[in-house]
């Protein structure tokens, strides 16, 4: 079975069938044992008849008891063999399913991360949540087909040779009956696969809903649409229903025919075979092998009626996993030197400067100095946000780096050096230090100071059982304030050259953001800093701030200076458009953001005690996270 560590290989997405039989190359020897072992299962099912056979002909009808002894001897050994054979055909078969099921979830697994922030904007996350939940299991089922398939197929054509032996028709009647099977199955399963595609659709749309749901309930109750959008759910969900019963309508008839046509069967050749035996074509023992052949034949016919239940089922998953796979990620591109834009489809023809460097942009007028703090601010967030997009590479961009057009540098270069780090961006389920941590393993010291300067010691210390307490997903045991704390701390303690952060401190208490900002300068000190805010708290600490309007540098400066000379910064930070005079305070901190001073309640009002560098909760931070 695949190794957790080991690479799945390069799977084939040219469709479902495809995909399908990838899995089965990957394990090409356990894929023959499974067909193998399966095979001499079934075929010693029907040697049991044979055995019986000779056992009445031979032994009980002429009365003899050495030939009967060693006839049921026989029969014995090779039901005794026959109980070890299913046993390693069943571990065996369970080995290739859990190979697809491993193999199968590391590939969507890798392939999303591969595509890492285009992922949201091609596929949503109920589509990947299903995959992840559904189609995975339904795949590995669908490789049923290596085993009881082939083992049915095989045996079928075993008793039909055995029944030649016996009388010619009964062999014709057995050859026949498959085809028969076959055309009153096949156009179920079709219709299997296109209602089971559509249910997956709307089962998708369905997780899209709850998602949503889930993320903004408090939103919706604000909003007063709580039962406006349980209303469309509840439509959603009958509708869901509804095809569901289509589905499963066409599996009761599969199932159905997959006991009843080989029950019916059974009862025509044993009617045949009766008769035969009646007329004196056929000896007792010979009447008895042929009843118990078909028997037998009951279980192999049914096995291949649900093998065709899984591979439609199957085929519908692999084809979802396989749209996934066929996603593209972000293009690493380089330049169109035609139209001056990064729409070209190369694969990065410049290295990134060795030293730090200049970040510029000029659709804005941004210009980023290296190894120092500076600040975005505008009115409106999506144009501050366009910007450090383009700074991070996140869209097409005329950026430049170190003279250098960001488009045209290798994206893992980009993104090893460049970190934007979104004040809504996502927290995975598990221990606070791995939530914090992200993919790395950052020692005790790191953690300590990444903590600390995110004023995130109170979170550590306000959960019972420290970083090792459970987060959940998206961090929704975690209040607004924390989780913006949390996300901090992740982007600290990934230490990149060049930091782009948007609102790291927006939902945070004056008090705490105080600390934040001091701290967050003292930790990246020689490090290229952005952050886009219009808190004062946090502006007074940047060295540079650029005043953006309609998505444009208006004015740059200290921000002492913004404040006395550009009214409208001094309107947008200062939110005192009546008094100037208020805003001129000794320190250039501002008034409080009452806005925001609110929304940490309950998990950071009072988290740091006052507004210094090293005073009150902060005080031993290394010593907490140890």
């Amino acid at each position: 079975m695949i190794d957790a560590y080991e690479d799945p290989g390069t799977p084939d997405s040219r469709g479902g069938w495809a995909y399908l039989a990838w899995l089965v190359r990957c394990q090409p020897w356990r894929a023959l044992a499974g067909a193998v072992l399966a095979s001499v299962w079934m075929v010693l099912m029907a040697v049991a008849p044979y055995l019986l056979s000779k056992a009445v002909d031979d032994g009980l009808e002429p009365g003899d008891t050495a030939a009967l002894a060693g006839w049921t001897a026989a029969l014995l050994a090779v039901g005794a063999f026959n109980a070890w054979v299913s046993i390693m055909r069943h571990r065996t078969m369970t080995r290739v399913r859990m190979d697809g099921y491993f193999r199968t979830t590391k590939v969507v697994v890798g392939h999303t991360l591969r595509l890492g922030a285009a992922l949201p904007r091609q596929v949503g996350a109920a589509e990947v949540v299903t995959i992840g939940v559904s189609d995975v299991h339904t795949i590995a089922g669908a490789l049923t087909v290596i085993g009881p398939g082939v083992g049915s197929v095989v045996v079928y054509v075993f008793v039909a040779g055995l029944l030649l032996s016996v009388s010619p028709l009964l062999a014709a009647v057995v050859l026949l009956g498959m085809p028969v099977v076959a055309v009153l199955v096949g156009p179920l399963m079709s219709r299997l696969q296109g209602t089971e595609t559509e249910y997956r659709e709307r089962q998708g749309v369905l997780t899209a809903r709850i998602g949503d749901l889930a993320g903004g309930l408090r939103v919706l109750n604000g909003l007063g649409g709580k039962e406006l959008f349980a209303a469309s759910f509840d439509r959603d969900s009958q509708r869901l229903r509804a095809q569901g019963y289509r589905v499963g309508a066409v599996t009761s008839w599969m199932q159905a025919l997959g006991l009843g046509l080989p029950t019916l069967f059974l009862a025509v050749v044993t009617w045949l075979a009766a008769r035969l035996a009646a007329q004196g074509d056929m000896t007792v023992g010979e009447l008895v092998s042929v009843y118990g052949y078909v028997a037998v034949l009951i279980g192999p016919v049914a096995f291949l009626v649900d093998m065709g239940y899984q591979l439609s089922r199957g085929v519908v998953a692999a084809r979802r996993v396989v749209r996934l796979l066929r996603l593209d990620p972000a293009p690493d591109t380089e330049p169109d030197t035609s139209t001056g834009t990064g729409t070209g489809t190369g694969t990065g023809v410049a290295d990134a400067p060795v030293e730090p460097s200049v970040l510029h942009d000029p659709v804005s007028g941004v210009r980023v100095a290296p190894g120092r703090l500076t600040a975005l601010v505008g009115a409106r967030h999506t144009e501050v946000t366009a910007v450090v997009d383009r700074l991070g590479r996140y869209g097409p961009t005329d950026a430049t780096w170190g003279g250098v057009r960001l488009d045209a540098v290798p994206l893992d270069q980009v993104r090893e050096r460049i970190l934007v780090a979104d004040n809504e961006a996502d927290l995975f389920a598990g221990s606070l230090r791995e939530v914090m941590g992200g993919r790395r393993a950052p020692s005790p010291a790191d953690v300590g100071r990444a903590v600390r300067a995110a004023a995130a010691d109170d979170i550590v210390q306000g959960l019972p059982e420290g970083l090792e307490s459970p987060v959940t997903a998206q961090g929704r045991s975690l209040s607004g304030g924390q989780r913006q704390r949390v996300r901090l701390v992740r982007a600290l303690l990934a230490d990149p050259g060049t930091l782009l952060a948007v609102e790291p401190t927006s939902a945070l208490d004056a008090h705490t953001e105080a600390a934040v900002a001091q701290r967050l300068r003292a930790a990246r000190t020689g490090r290229t800093t952005v952050v886009t805010t219009t808190s004062p708290l946090l502006l007074a600490q940047a060295d540079t701030v650029h005043y953006l309007v309609d998505g444009k540098v208006a004015a740059t400066g200290h921000h002492h200076d913004l404040l006395e000379r550009e009214p409208g910064y001094r309107s947008l930070v200062a939110r005192d458009t009546d008094d100037t005079d208020d805003t001129d305070d000794t320190d250039g901190l501002g008034p409080d953001r009452g806005s925001d001073a609110g929304d940490d309640a309950g998990g950071d009002k009072g988290a740091v005690s006052d507004s210094d560098t090293g005073a009150g909760t902060g005080a031993g931070a290394e010593e907490v996270v140890r």
